[in-house]
């Protein structure tokens, strides 16, 4: 089974990702792991996604908790597409105040 995992390094050198066992991250530096979500089932057997830890929804109900997990990592990835955009406009003014000065 191939498996990807991207790897977003951020203009303050720091990376972030969604955990995966892919590739050993203490072999590029020093690790602080954040748990973003739990994914767990309720008593009639439903699983959901509780981003809360991320600032995010509870999503779900889900039949499955591979579901769950899909879902969880979707939101994820969108979520850390909006933080890349946030951070490239920062970047993006801060150089250009910088030509301006």
């Amino acid at each position: 089974m191939t498996s990807e995992m991207e790897l977003v390094v951020g203009v303050d050198g720091v990376a972030r990702c969604i955990y995966d066992e892919a590739l050993d991250l203490r072999e590029i530096g020093k690790l602080q792991i954040t748990r973003a979500s739990h994914v767990e089932p309720d008593r009639d057997g439903f699983w959901w996604a509780d981003m809360g830890p991320s600032g995010g929804p509870v999503l779900g109900p889900f039949r499955s908790r591979t579901e769950a997990l899909a879902a969880e990592r979707g939101w994820l990835i969108r979520r850390q597409g909006q933080i890349n955009l946030a951070e490239t406009g920062r970047t993006r003014r801060a150089a250009q105040h910088r030509q301006d000065s």
